[in-house]
């Protein structure tokens, strides 16, 4: 008995030491480098393995700037995939000659959302999920305060609205930028820039992705600006919150791609292809991330209440330019800093002064003039619609170390003389002493 339990034994160390070792050396290793989050990563790493147990996925995690300077090491850092949402990165990228080609269904993959181009259209990289843009409310809160659903982002500026409300720091939360892009886009540069500032005049600025959220989750905010699986990952776990997308948002893409360099084509492409599968699109709506599949056909057995953006009435959906989207955030993340952020305190008493005047004085013709003329200064922003839209203008602002200390000055100045001048409209408001 004891020699064929040795024997048994013996044969376990021979199939674990001899057997076994030139299986795992054979094993493929594919890198992705992504800013993922690890619950994510962690759901694809397990579900690809189990179906190639011959293939091993290693995730470098960087977020943007770093996944840029990765992929821009010789070979690549050794990356074989790309898998982020990050639209600038990989329309540079591409024009650096970063990708390799990948070939899709576009039967099952249609890679644009009604105009709205989703994937690169010459085939270098993919769409992988289309994050939605709004507003996140507690129905019960606005409910109590006799507020229906907003519908629209104009309906915003509202002070019933502004002063229950929390919007993210564009400096401070990374999905911010792109968020005030869609609004600036939707309601035009200037008349953008007016509503921005007359709903963050009363409004609580936050600094992180989740705090806004959060703020309505309990019950510090009626309502708040948001990136949608932040909201719906809270709804999905019980929150008292819902996700509304206003008329004229947009849902932006986070793309997959092959790098140039990539020494494991074979497993790359079979990752890609997992990704992209009616399986593997799905496993991004699990409770913990809830976002949404660039596959029409994921949403077949979605939630209740789920929203399918290949689905929602063409309202409300801007054609959004992603080009102008991909190059504007750093000049939007500094005049949100200089015209939002500072002097935020004073601003909130000048606005809780201009609307207290409108309440005052709404029949008045002659005062609701200068109460639109206080307006427009109280939200002053010294870019021009023309220069938003100016490539060579917007690759001033590309790195915030480089930009002219002098101009971020003459901005600085240019703001601060505009709200004077509200302040003395307002001020003329005023009775005689």
């Amino acid at each position: 008995m004891f020699r064929a339990f040795a024997a048994a034994v013996l044969s376990c160390f021979i199939n674990v030491s001899g057997a076994d070792r030139p299986q795992a050396a054979e094993r493929e290793t594919v890198v992705v480098v992504t800013s993922f989050p690890e619950e994510l990563t962690t759901r694809y790493e397990r579900e690809f393995e189990r179906r190639h147990p011959q293939i091993h996925v290693q995730f470098v995690w960087r977020q943007s700037r770093d996944a840029l300077a990765e992929l821009t090491k010789p070979e690549q850092g050794g990356a074989d995939l790309y898998w982020a949402p990050s639209p600038s990165n990989f329309a540079l990228l591409r024009d650096r000659g970063a990708f390799r080609d990948i070939s899709v269904d576009r039967a099952a993959l249609p890679g644009r959302l009604v105009a709205q181009e989703l994937s690169d259209p010459t085939g270098l990289y993919e769409a992988y999920d289309i994050a939605g843009y709004g507003i996140v409310a507690n129905p019960g809160a606005l409910a109590a305060a006799g507020l229906s659903a907003p519908r629209r982002w104009r309906d915003l500026a509202s002070p019933e609205y502004a002063r229950r409300m929390a919007m993210p720091i564009a400096g401070k939360v990374g999905f911010s930028p792109a968020l005030y892009d869609i609004l600036l886009q939707s309601e035009g540069w200037t008349e953008g820039w007016r509503l921005i500032g007359e709903m963050a005049g009363e409004a609580t600025l936050l600094d992180s992705g989740f705090a806004p959220t959060a703020s309505v989750r309990e019950g510090k905010a009626a309502l708040a600006l948001t990136i949608d699986f932040i909201a719906e990952t809270a709804r999905a776990n019980g929150a008292p919150v819902e996700m509304i997308y206003p008329e004229r948002t947009a849902f932006l893409p986070a793309h997959v791609a092959m790098t140039a360099g990539s020494k494991h084509v074979a497993g790359a492409h079979a990752f890609i292809d997992f990704l992209l599968s009616k399986d593997g699109q799905q496993l991004m709506m699990e409770r913990d991330s809830r976002r949404h599949p660039a596959r029409p056909d994921a949403y077949q057995n979605a939630s209740e209440g789920f929203v399918n953006p290949f689905a929602l009435p063409s309202p409300t959906l801007l054609d959004y330019d992603a080009e102008i989207g991909r190059r504007r955030p750093p000049l939007i993340t500094l005049l949100f800093d200089l015209a939002i952020v500072e002097g935020h305190a004073d601003n909130a008493e000048l606005w809780r002064k201009i609307h207290d005047a409108e309440r005052k004085f709404a029949p008045d013709a002659k005062a609701m003039a200068v109460i639109r003329e206080a307006k427009k200064f109280v939200v002053f922003v010294p870019v021009s619609e023309t220069e938003s839209r100016a490539p060579a203008f917007l690759e001033r602002f590309a790195r915030r170390d480089a930009i002219d200390p002098q101009l971020i000055a003459q901005w600085r100045d240019q703001i601060a003389s505009a709200r004077r001048q509200a302040r003395d409209l307002v001020k003329s408001l005023e009775p005689a002493p």
